[in-house]
């Protein structure tokens, strides 16, 4: 006798399942142009100080101090890259550019626009003098040899590649980006969008969360799209290889035509859990296979509608693959806004609305048919409706998750 599926699982207790599953892959050193995008690995300590020695933040002159007759002589010249290699007494100024050594003696910099000058004889003009140590940078300000300068787990931007070089670093550590294969299935796929006869749509999915995968994946490969049988599911299954993610698109649900958990099962696949209470998206599963180095090859069948196959992937194919790449967060962070448009209330599923942000208010699309490519690509937010909430009006807070769309 047939037992009744289980009750769809919450979308959080599904991502930590997830999650559980892998750990980070294998670290390797790069160069600094191929960190980016990619995760710190190990935590980043500083190889020398950064400013080395005090130097000036403005355009001016160093002075050894501010008397109260605040005149001077000037002996000389600091400038970026070429310092001057003398001592400043009182009484004395040195010419100083911003990012130039403070000479020696030096205490402080007097701003070029309060300065007047006549030959080399210099006077601060107003009657407000600047207090000592100002406009300097002193020495080990930013960091110094030896601390931290970027914590493990971070991810690797233009800002965080300019900081590891200026702290002594021409290569990061990072963990290995995964394989993945990407299975389009379903008999109403046509591969050629050129030639595609009334019964069937192009085969858009797989392109679509390549695309979503990009940056991510040592490389990513797509298979079909494969007709609904058990021999072709399973002998995509042994094409995708080794790969350590396997994503499928369609036939994860309960029609007499989805066949991917069945053929998983066949292939030697284990189910770990099946259907999540969000909508778009129930069917979801996620099934492992351990592969010959002992290490698990994680599946992840999608649903075929493109919408639901595009809201799963956001919150369970892109967490997986920062978990591989060692990503201190994996997952998508929401932030809140404000509503611009009513939203209606929730049934028993969590609800993503596929949305317009315009960086101060948000608004569903119209049409949240998750067949309805047109409103998904107008899209670039999912506002997150948790189940059995009332409807909310324009002006309410709510919270929501930026998409990549634009």
């Amino acid at each position: 006798m047939a037992h009744p599926p289980l009750p769809p699982i919450p979308l959080e207790v599904a991502q930590s399942r997830l999650l559980a599953l892998v750990e980070p892959l294998r670290v390797e050193h790069v160069d600094l142009e191929g960190a980016l995008g990619r995760y710190l690995a190990q935590p980043l300590l500083a190889r020398r100080t950064q400013p080395a020695a005090d130097v000036s933040a403005m355009d001016g002159y160093a002075v050894a101090s501010i008397p109260a007759d605040p005149r001077w002589t000037v002996i000389g010249e600091s400038a970026a890259g070429h310092p001057h290699t003398g001592t400043i007494g009182d009484g004395e100024a040195v010419r100083i550019s911003t990012g130039a050594l403070l000479p020696a003696g030096a205490s402080a910099v007097v701003l070029q626009e309060d300065i007047a000058r006549e030959g080399d004889a210099i006077h601060l003009e107003g009657s407000a003098p600047a207090p000592v140590s100002r406009h300097v940078r002193h020495c080990g300000m930013d960091f110094a040899e030896g601390t931290q300068v970027l914590p493990a787990g971070i991810a690797i931007g233009p800002a965080q590649i300019a900081l590891a070089m200026t702290a002594g670093h021409k290569h990061l550590p990072v963990h290995r980006r995964p394989t993945v294969t990407i299975i389009d299935s379903g008999d109403e796929l046509a591969r050629d969008p050129e030639v595609c006869p009334l019964h069937q749509v192009p085969a858009s999915n797989g392109l679509m969360l390549a695309a979503m995968m990009r940056g991510l994946t040592a490389e990513t490969r797509r298979i079909g799209p494969v007709v609904d049988t058990m021999d072709a599911l399973i002998g995509a299954f042994d094409a995708a290889g080794d790969a350590e993610v396997i994503v499928t698109s369609g036939g994860a649900s309960v029609g007499d035509h989805d066949l991917v958990r069945p053929a998983l099962e066949a292939w030697g696949a284990q189910l770990d859990f099946w259907r999540i209470a969000i909508k778009p998206g129930k069917p979801l599963l996620v099934a492992t296979r351990r592969r010959a180095n002992g290490r698990p090859q994680v599946i992840v069948g999608l649903p075929g509608n493109p919408a639901s196959s595009m809201v799963t992937a956001f919150h369970f194919v892109l967490p997986l693959l920062r978990r591989l790449l060692g990503a201190a967060q994996p997952m998508a962070t929401a932030i809140t806004t404000r509503l611009g448009a009513d939203v209606p209330a929730t049934g028993a599923r969590r609800e993503f609305l596929r949305a317009h942000w315009d960086g101060e208010s948000v608004s569903p699309v119209v049409l949240q048919d998750s067949g309805a490519l047109a409103a998904m690509a107008a899209s670039n937010a999912l506002i997150d409706r948790p189940a059995h909430t009332p409807a909310l009006a324009a002006g309410e807070p709510v919270s929501i998750y930026q998409l990549q769309n634009g």
